[in-house]
């Protein structure tokens, strides 16, 4: 049962029970509603004397219709005197003009005073909109995010950079054309290396529209001539090497390489597999204050570092084994190998052991890895490197890699990374850029088709997953590379196959007057200023019978039978 209704009762008002409370009015201290004058910033106070001058030329600019009235009625009143002059006598004419002078005159001082005041109305209007301009972009600054000012200024930045890069390039348009060869005197006696530098760039300008550019008493030889002597002396290299360099490359990419190969790599680590994963050794790298990233997609195990609060060759996943420190091009001959588990595979050439090591990691301590090397000192890094790494598939051994066909045959596949003049690790060892000449690069290219062909002898073709052999080098010379595969082909029944890298230049088939093999183009080129890894050649090779023509054995018996 609910409660009886009261109808008797009068209705009592709806309001505010005895309970509730009524809200006071709110109170505000001193200053917040009506500031005082002492407690203004100095730019509010700069903001109430710009709205007083504005006040006060609003005020002038509203008192210029009087003036301009005041002007006219002045006018209509001379120009009514004149009517009346006009109809009386020649004499009263002219001591009405007379009269009339100072008349005519005064309005005319009174207009000038009104011109001059319009005109000090007007400068007033533009300072004050000057003002409001500022005041209006002081306000706008004030209301923004940091982001936005940061924003704006980055915008003004750019658009200083784009006018200084607009105008350099009108100077350098200027001053190629105004480009003279310089005498011997100046050739002698250079003044700095910034003129050195400007005029290498003003000859590749000139060479880049030789026909139009010219001076027509010099030739091409002259110039070409010019621009080596410059590189030579900018860049410190030899005659030879740089002439080698301006044949291999265009004269725009020359620049770009040679300013590349200044500048040291990124430094570089290779994951080992067979302890660690490539995540969690970055997760525990990072957390030991080291700046780093993946190198890109093409590899699964390498990492760039950028920086690092401690030594990267000491820390305790290092000492574990569980990296290495190596360069990005020392990964790409063995992703060209590509080794398979329970192989048996030959790094002819294995120290210090980075790519011997990556080749065990691909084949899971599988199989049997022979790593040779003629350098017995050089061999101990191979050992160390591999007991830290926890390599147990290898056999180091220690012989000249053109004797081994005669000590052991039957590989399924053989990695050689050929000696050579280093010419594409220039970064690295500066003293390349002066210390190599002719006699050194035959005596390098004669070792390595010695080699190519005993690394070729020593795999069975008849392997059911190899058969496979990887020649490599750390030079971009034609000499050291497409030469010495061209070579191969010739003298052994080997063909050329993809290398398997989806990134890199095709290798060269011609060659100033030499022509080569046109499946040389499967070959792989890398360089500092495309790939930012250091130079590198790549060349994938398989065997398809093991017959060795003995050419120089018929050779012989010809010559015995004349």
């Amino acid at each position: 049962m609910g409660r009886k209704a009261k109808y008797d009762e009068v209705v009592v008002p709806a309001g505010p029970g005895r309970k509730s409370k009524k809200q006071s009015d709110p109170t505000f201290p001193k200053g917040l509603i009506v500031k005082d004058a002492s407690s203004l910033s100095h730019r509010q106070k700069q903001r109430a004397k710009k709205r007083q001058l504005k006040s006060k030329a609003q005020k002038a600019k509203s008192n210029e219709p009087k003036k301009k009235k005041m002007k006219e009625s002045v006018i209509q009143a001379a120009k009514k005197d004149d009517n009346e002059t006009e109809s009386e006598e020649s004499e009263e004419v002219a001591s009405g003009d007379e009269h009339e002078v100072p008349e005519v005159q005064m309005p005319l001082a009174n207009a000038e005073d009104s011109d001059a005041s319009n005109s000090d109305a007007e400068s007033e209007d533009s300072d004050a909109k000057d003002d409001e301009t500022e005041d209006e972009d002081e306000e706008e600054e004030s209301n923004l995010l940091p982001i936005e000012k940061a924003n704006k200024k980055l915008k003004k930045k750019q658009e200083k950079e784009r006018k200084l890069a607009a105008e350099e390039m009108q100077e350098s348009i200027t001053h190629q054309d105004i480009f003279t060869f310089p005498t011997a005197e100046e050739l002698a006696n250079p003044v700095s290396l910034q003129d050195v530098q400007q005029r290498i760039r003003d000859v590749i300008i000139v060479l880049s529209d030789f026909k139009r550019l010219r001076d027509k008493d010099r030739a091409r030889k002259e110039y070409i001539d010019l621009l080596r002597t410059d590189l030579c002396m900018y860049f410190s290299y030899n005659d030879f090497l740089m002439e080698k360099l301006m044949q291999i490359f265009p004269m725009n990419e020359l620049l770009e390489y040679l300013e590349a190969s200044e500048v040291q790599r990124p430094m570089t680590i290779r994951t080992n597999s067979l302890k660690t994963r490539r995540r969690d050794l970055a997760q525990a790298l990072i957390n030991r204050g080291v700046n780093l990233d993946p190198i890109g997609k093409w590899t699964k195990v390498g990492l760039v570092v950028y920086s690092s609060q401690v030594p990267m060759g000491a820390t305790p996943e290092y000492l574990a084994g569980h990296y290495i420190l190596q360069g990005a091009s020392s990964f790409l001959p063995v992703i060209a190998l590509d080794p398979k588990e329970n192989e048996r595979v030959l790094d002819m050439c294995s120290a210090p052991g980075g790519k011997s090591s990556h080749i065990a990691a691909l084949m899971k301590n599988t199989g049997v890895l022979f790593s040779n090397d003629v350098n017995r000192d050089r061999i101990k890094a191979v050992i160390g490197n591999f007991h830290r790494l926890g390599i147990v598939n290898s056999v180091i051994c220690s012989y000249d890699g053109r004797k081994i066909p005669s000590i052991i045959k039957g590989f399924d596949r053989v990695l050689l990374d050929a000696p050579c003049t280093g010419t594409g690790v220039v970064a690295k060892d500066p003293g390349v850029k002066i210390n190599k000449d002719e006699l050194d690069v035959q005596r390098c290219c004669t070792l390595q088709r010695e080699l190519l062909l005993a690394a070729i002898d020593s795999v069975n073709a008849r392997s059911d997953t190899g058969g496979i052999i990887v020649y490599s080098t750390c030079s971009i010379l034609p000499e050291e590379n497409e030469w010495i595969v061209d070579y191969a082909l010739k003298k052994r029944d080997v063909k050329l196959v993809p290398t398997g890298l989806d990134f890199g230049e095709e290798g060269f088939t011609n060659y100033r007057h030499h022509r080569f093999h046109p499946t040389l183009k499967l070959t792989r080129r890398f360089y500092p200023h495309t790939h930012n890894m250091d130079g590198f050649f790549v060349a994938k090779l398989k065997k398809f019978s093991n017959m060795v023509v003995k050419q120089e054995i018929v050779e012989d018996d010809d010559a015995t039978s004349e």
